[in-house]
């Protein structure tokens, strides 16, 4: 399978800690990839290895099936950025700094006037950027790593302190800019939320080890249904519906049931009517892909903590 952006062993050790340890990233053309991770993980270290900020201890990367290290100038060309807070002269309104680095870039004047329009800032183009709002601020940072025409926007942690609407915006955006322009995009966040509303896949990862990738869908599939029973005759309820060859498990003053369809539950409710077992709520619960991240982590946590153990 040809990867537009992949990393072998990729590693970034100081002293004797692995802040990155080993890791493996496999991105194909179009995709939105959601590098996702606590914060310390080790996102914005791979991420700056990938730009070339800092040099990896150990691993190799590849963009276009090319290596980075022997290619770098050519390849940074295809790709834009924005790493951690956008850096602007607050002075200055978004079009003179954009200029700044058009004139940098080498590409045509008409380009700032593009890409304002396409993060949705051409209605403030001679208002200075220390009278922006930080979506605003964030939306001008996108700005400028779309000027030089990148077939791949790498973004760390885009939606970082924004209020919801503001976290609306930026999403919004790297949708479109994945859908309209054609752009294959990295997302890092610590928020799964976020990642999950708009990345295809996603790159789990922790303790500098990335200890899940594939699609978002695969992920969701992780998730588990449950319906919660709260009924007056408790124990009565629960020993019906075992005879009844169901699993389930008595909690308290309720009974829970997992993965099971809704003319199940429909059958189950007319079975402790017909039993005179007053029934006081029926809640459906299902597994949020947040509690599926965080399982994910604790798993790694257990396996490491037994690792090490032995």
């Amino acid at each position: 399978m040809n990867y537009l952006i992949e990393t072998n062993k990729l590693t970034k050790q100081y002293g004797k800690e692995r802040v990155v340890d080993a890791v493996h990233v496999k991105i194909q053309k179009g995709q939105i990839y959601g590098f996702l991770g606590p914060n310390g993980a080790g996102k914005t270290t791979t991420i700056r290895m990938m730009l070339g900020l800092i040099t990896p201890t150990e691993g190799e990367i590849l963009y276009f099936g090319k290596p980075f290290r022997k290619n770098k100038i050519d390849i940074l060309q295809k790709v834009g950025s924005l790493v951690e807070s956008p850096s602007y002269y607050g002075h200055l309104n978004a079009t003179e700094n954009l200029e700044v680095y058009r004139k940098i870039l080498g590409v045509n004047k008409s380009r700032i006037e593009e890409v304002l329009t396409i993060v949705g800032l051409s209605h403030a183009t001679k208002k200075k950027v220390k009278e922006y709002s930080l979506g605003m601020k964030q939306r001008l940072g996108i700005a400028t790593a779309l000027l030089g025409h990148p077939e791949i926007l790498i973004l760390d942690e885009p939606t970082n302190g924004l209020d919801p609407a503001g976290i609306q915006e930026i999403r919004n955006l790297i949708k479109r800019l994945a859908h309209e322009q054609g752009l294959t995009i990295i997302v890092s966040s610590h928020l799964l939320s976020e990642v999950d509303q708009m990345a295809t896949h996603v790159g789990i990862i922790s303790k500098g080890q990335l200890i899940f990738q594939d699609c978002i869908e695969e992920l969701r599939r992780r998730s588990t249904s449950s319906i919660c029973i709260k009924v007056e005759q408790t124990r009565s309820a629960w020993n019906l519906l075992l005879a009844k060859g169901l699993d389930c498990t008595l909690e308290d003053d309720s009974i829970t049931l997992r993965n099971i369809d809704d003319s199940t539950v429909a059958t189950i409710v007319e079975s402790l009517v017909k039993n005179n077992i007053s029934i006081y709520r029926v809640k459906d619960h299902k597994t949020s892909l947040e509690e599926i991240f965080l399982k994910i982590i604790e798993e790694d946590s257990a396996n490491v903590a037994r690792t090490i153990s032995r």
